[in-house]
């Protein structure tokens, strides 16, 4: 198949993955600010089926989709990519990326979006340099802390001096290869921290949306017993 033959979007398509466990505001808010921060046309959220780099989740694949699902429902610039759920391999970013650069063409401008802190550990990540073949990655962190190559193994180091970008108007130049970094409103939320409210019987209200609480009241997910 051609170039020409893919629908290129005008926008960046921002790439959101995790275990999403559960998804909660600070979710949310670094994909909504990444939008207005980096230019993006939207963000396509894909939840981990297997995550490589954790343990097995405590709910389903299918579970922390939904819930996915719910969080996102009114906000017509997400869309939800079910595509690592439903393999029955281990979701790497790389083959993510594979996949989607099959999907919508070479010319797609593809950022990936991550945290600083999982960013920080991504020589650890399988086949980590061919990420930036495939997408450009963002890097949000907190106000007031930005990235700091000192803290970075050397090879990261490297690649982030080379590949940095200090204006976004290169994402939609190019479709990867580049490195930008946001500061994002900081939520002193974490989904270790909603688990471990739930399976207290504690309330986790305003942590994140009603309908993700909803249906974890429902399916009596996270709890002890």
């Amino acid at each position: 198949m051609t170039s020409s033959a893919f629908p290129k979007l005008s926008e960046p398509l921002g790439l959101f993955g995790g275990t999403f466990d559960p998804v909660h505001f600070g979710h949310l808010r670094l994909a909504e600010e990444s939008i207005a921060h980096l230019g993006l046309g939207g963000v396509r959220w894909i939840p981990a089926g297997q995550p490589p780099h954790r343990g097995v989740p405590q709910v389903t694949a299918q579970q922390r989709l939904e819930m996915v699902r719910l969080a996102m429902a009114n906000n017509a610039r997400f869309s939800l990519d079910p595509s690592e759920v439903e393999a029955e391999a281990p979701s790497y970013t790389v083959h993510t990326l594979e996949r989607l650069r099959r999907e919508l063409g070479p010319q797609q401008s593809l950022v990936l979006l991550v945290g600083a802190d999982a960013f920080a550990g991504l020589a650890t990540w399988h086949r980590w340099r061919d990420i930036f073949a495939l997408a450009h990655v963002a890097v949000s962190h907190r106000p007031g802390f930005p990235v700091e190559i000192s803290s970075l193994p050397h090879e990261l180091a490297s690649e982030f001096t080379d590949r940095r970008r200090a204006d976004v108007s290169g994402l939609k130049a190019s479709p990867a290869g580049g490195i930008v970094t946001f500061a994002m409103t900081q939520l002193a939320i974490s989904a270790t921290q909603i688990r471990k409210l739930l399976a207290n019987e504690l309330s986790a209200r305003y942590l994140l949306p009603d309908s993700v609480l909803d249906y974890i009241q429902t399916h009596s997910l996270y709890r002890n017993s």
